[in-house]
């Protein structure tokens, strides 16, 4: 952790030094912002997380709520959450309290008698190691207080809004100029003067409101696809059971329906998601309507011979899958001009919640929006880069839909009619790397360089998440996970992995530093560190390397004492060597990694001109 670079710390250090809207926040909602954020959700919460580091960028977050997410109803962080909430400085903790998914048991007929269910097998959930972050189960509500945690110690002191609720907003022209070109009716929804409505503005909105999304609806987005035709009861439940896996994620397939069984943290509590059959056409929600005394009886029916004696249920609903998306995310990309309005998570895209796939997705949904939203309001990028949301997190949801389709309708097929009894447990194997969160990639856009030097780091793959390895840090010998240190500050992160020859290394720093040309020359003056995290690892180990002799351009200076930062220059780590296990030879390579931890461009080290020409648009010019 990086701090006392401006003189010492003995408090917590995670709470950051109040700057811009900080200093002076006002404590009611005031008339205009530069984002308004609709929805504390888990998309909400990650865009104001990230939104809360740009000090000088006002941002509001607001719920009809009176109050904090007290019982959430998604559970399932998959890996790459958990990367993304290692940038947020919350993973350790959160891990602690989770409930962690290592393995995944199948149960199904019995052949000899098809009335009962027996074992049938088990399946690791990550095969592959994809991740150092495991798979966890928490309650939503957890997830969004650590959000909320980390932006009131946020330089910008960031806190929701609770008790309004969204009503309508208008886009004023383009052409208009003014400088807070959406109009929002707000009403309250609680105290005093609950009822009562008013209109705010803001230069942007973003709608995480959920399914039934007012922000989508004022923008005329609608969410299109297929209807639902099955339903499930889904409970979270205190119970004794005779079960031996009551404790282990199950997929359970049975001669009267299926269980998709999911343990939740702390030891005792679990969630059933109970097959509750097709729903007959013409149900007009009807089904809506079955007791949890019904999906009990339904879940016993389903486990026999075991038993489920239900003492408490925390949080019971029923579904009905359907799975839909809307063909944009925003209200401009489809007509040109600059999109004002943008929608994220549920408000978009809707699917089952047995893939485990709907927090994630759409927590990625408000990271992707907030940094983008920050760089812009903040002068560092030109309003171009907002057009890019719509188009990558489109094709992400679409994905999702379309994976979501195939394993929500394999856990709802009777056991009797797969050819091979194997096939779920190898399916689940097989396509263990989409649900974790790992198959996103991005194609060629303003932040992705499509013509990137792959050959020269084969192990970051254009346009996917930057996958972290162990090296040595060079000033004190410890082994540190590379993609550890990013965090969620905006910044642009730059990996340059150095040459055997040990030559093109001082002289692209030499470059980074002093060309009229460098992206660096960007960063505000002053601050050598602000806009680019830059890092550089060498090809051997940390005691063949000696800091007084690294290039100054991995070194910054910072603070208000002008302080050389060491911590950025490291060799391998004595049982993973980076170069080999990433696919980085002799010549070394450069990768940049966007402030949302995907690899945006890898360049040679003496392709200097492509790496400006490929930067420098992001930034202006």
């Amino acid at each position: 952790m990086h701090f006392h670079h401006h003189g010492y710390v003995s408090e917590d250090p995670r709470t950051l030094p109040a700057a811009g809207v900080g200093l002076n926040r006002p404590t009611e909602l005031p008339d205009e912002m530069d984002v308004l954020i609709v929805g504390t959700g888990p998309a909400g919460m990650i865009a104001a997380a990230q939104l809360s580091m740009y000090p000088n960028v006002h941002t509001r977050i607001i719920d009809r709520r009176p109050h904090r997410l007290e019982i959430g109803q998604a559970d399932g962080i998959q890996a790459r959450s958990v990367e993304t909430f290692q940038a947020f400085g919350f993973a350790n903790e959160i891990t602690d309290e989770a409930y962690r998914i290592t393995e995944m048991c199948f149960w199904k007929p019995n052949p000899e008698n098809p009335a009962e269910i027996i074992r049938t097998g088990r399946a690791p959930d990550d095969p592959n190691g994809i991740s150092e972050f495991p798979h966890l189960i928490v309650n939503q509500a957890r997830v969004l207080d650590h959000f909320a945690a980390f932006m009131k110690r946020s330089p910008s002191r960031m806190e929701p809004d609770f008790g309004w609720e969204f009503v309508s907003l208008e886009v004023a022209d383009e052409n208009a100029g003014e400088e807070y070109p959406v109009s929002v009716t707000l009403r309250r929804t609680c105290d005093v003067d609950e009822g009562t409505e008013r209109v705010v503005k803001a230069k942007y909105v973003v709608g995480c409101d959920g399914a039934r999304s007012k922000v989508r609806k004022s923008i005329g987005r609608v969410l299109a696809g297929d209807a639902a035709n099955h339903a499930w009861g889904v409970m979270d439940v205190l119970a004794n059971t005779d079960f031996p896996d009551i404790r282990t994620k199950c997929a359970i397939q049975s001669s009267s329906g299926s269980i998709l069984l999911i343990p939740r943290e702390g030891g005792h509590l679990f969630r059933m998601y109970v097959d509750l059959g097709v729903v007959p056409e013409g149900d007009n929600g009807k089904i809506r309507e079955t007791s949890i005394e019904q999906v009990i009886a339904k879940a016993n029916e389903i486990m026999a011979p075991y038993y489920v004696d239900v003492k408490n249920v925390a949080w019971s609903s029923v579904y009905e899958v359907g799975h839909r998306v809307t063909n944009h995310f925003d209200d401009a990309s489809d007509i040109g001009g600059n999109p004002r309005v943008f929608i994220t998570g549920d408000a978009c895209h809707t699917h089952s919640a047995k893939a485990g796939q709907g927090m994630n997705v759409s927590m990625q949904d408000g990271f992707n929006i907030a940094w983008k939203l920050g760089a812009v309001l903040s002068g560092q990028s030109p309003s171009e880069l907002l057009k890019t949301y719509s188009a990558e997190r489109q094709v992400v949801a679409q994905n999702l839909i379309d994976f979501d389709k195939e394993w929500s309708t394999l856990m709802a097929k009777p056991a009797e009619e797969f050819e091979d009894p194997k096939f779920l447990e190898e399916f689940y194997v097989k396509t263990a790397e989409f649900p974790a969160g790992f198959m996103t990639q991005y194609t060629d856009s303003l932040i992705t360089f499509g013509e990137s030097r792959q050959e020269l780091a084969t192990g970051y793959p254009l346009g996917k998440r930057f996958k972290s390895e162990l090296v040595s840090r060079v000033s004190d010998g410890n082994p540190i996970h590379l993609g550890h240190q990013a965090t969620a500050d905006g910044r642009w992160r730059v990996y340059v992995f150095a040459d055997a020859a040990g030559q093109k290394i001082n002289d692209w720093a030499a470059w980074w530093s002093d060309s009229d040309n460098s992206p660096q020359r960007h960063t505000p003056a002053g601050d050598t560190d602000a806009l680019f995290d830059v890092r550089v690892i060498y090809p051997r180990p940390h005691a063949e390397i000696s800091i007084p002799e690294v290039p100054s351009a991995f070194k910054p200076v910072v603070g208000a004492f002008d302080i050389e930062y060491w911590e950025k220059v490291y060799g391998v780590s004595e049982k993973h060597n980076i170069f080999a296990d990433r696919g980085i030879g002799a010549k070394g390579a450069v990768v940049v990694v966007r402030p949302d931890q995907y690899v945006a461009g890898i360049f040679g080290l003496n392709e200097t001109e492509a790496l400006a020409e490929f930067m420098n648009p992001i930034f202006g010019g």
